[in-house]
């Protein structure tokens, strides 16, 4: 087993929800971390600013850009582990702006394994998507499942991850690719689902969704983040694409209702046209093989949805002040 205490360990996008929490996570293993956050002119950090001072206090945080090699290159001075999750990763809005993915998700990411390579890193672990298998073909969808670039979001992420593969295989570079399924929890903002309804049924008694056919496999952070950390400690995930997920299946649909019932069984759920995906884009079923996990990680998931969702409530209602109920988050 791996000696966190003597490791460092970089997370790109660290500012990010899951960037934040795996932050937390690397740093109650015990190893010293440095948070890379995208670097603005108000000096914030993202959501690295949420999380417990004692931990902020006792990290590294950088500001800059993946997409700029000289930036990576000076990050990874000493840096034994590199854990990136650094993407633009809004579906809704890559049909308004897919150049910003191609240039952040598929050039951000060969500026990271070229640091990487210089800096000769123990492991590269690689953030993939559930959307790279876009509408299921078989279920649950297991590591083998062909891909489809149904958003230019998805279509971004492949590429990424195949250039972090074809990096193993052709310059030996230690990489292995993590790919979660619709993960969910504290501090997850408005441009997803599950926050999207808690924040509406907290805020009025009208809830407005896309979809309510499509079907969404859902994990919750914890259980995530304990994938993440066994990803870069188990030697036997070398070269390997390992999904994380529950392994159950919900439309939005119930979802929704779900929560709804839980916070405010008085509210009505409507269907809105701008939140709905063109029609070849929406991919209708995602439920994950999670036997991999299983297998070579000894992961499972832990976390049940009713009492993730009920975590997730809490943060939400604790935090109304970050959701504009009233507009359509992309």
């Amino acid at each position: 087993m791996m000696n966190w205490r003597d490791k460092n360990v970089l997370v790109t996008g660290a500012g990010g929800f899951i960037g934040s929490h795996l932050v937390e996570g690397l740093h109650r293993t015990g190893a010293r971390v440095t948070a890379f956050v995208k670097y603005n002119s108000r000096g914030d950090w993202g959501m690295v600013d949420d999380i417990d001072p004692a931990i902020k206090n006792d990290i590294t945080v950088l500001s800059g850009d993946i997409t700029d090699g000289k930036t990576m290159r000076a990050s990874l001075d000493g840096i034994d582990l590199v854990y990136h999750l650094a993407a633009l990763n809004g579906i809704p809005y890559s049909y308004e702006a897919p150049e910003s993915y191609i240039h952040t998700n598929i050039i951000g990411t060969h500026r990271v394994l070229e640091a990487c390579m210089h800096a000769g890193v123990e492991r590269l672990i690689q953030t993939s998507t559930s959307e790279v298998y876009g509408t299921a073909q078989y279920v649950p969808i297991d590591e083998k499942h062909p891909l489809c670039g149904q958003s230019p979001y998805s279509a971004s992420k492949i590429a990424a991850d195949k250039i972090a593969e074809s990096y193993y295989h052709a310059f030996s570079l230690p990489v292995t690719i993590i790919r979660p399924f619709n993960v969910y929890g504290p501090r997850q903002s408005a441009r997803a689902i599950i926050p999207t309804v808690i924040s509406q049924a907290l805020a009025g008694n009208v809830v407005k969704i896309g979809s309510r056919s499509p079907v969404r496999d859902l994990t919750y952070v914890d259980d995530t983040i304990r994938g993440f950390i066994k990803m870069g400690e188990n030697d036997d995930a070398l070269g390997k694409t390992i999904n994380i997920g529950s392994g159950k299946g919900i439309t939005i649909g119930d979802l929704s209702q779900k929560i709804v019932d839980l916070i405010n069984p008085d509210a009505s759920i409507i269907s809105e046209e701008c939140r709905i995906r063109p029609e070849s884009s929406e991919v209708m079923a995602l439920i994950c093989d999670n036997r991999m996990a299983d297998e070579v990680l000894s992961w499972k998931p832990e976390v049940d949805l009713s009492t993730g969702l009920s975590k997730t409530i809490t943060w939400v209602r604790d935090n109304m002040t970050r959701f504009k109920t009233e507009t359509y988050a992309v």
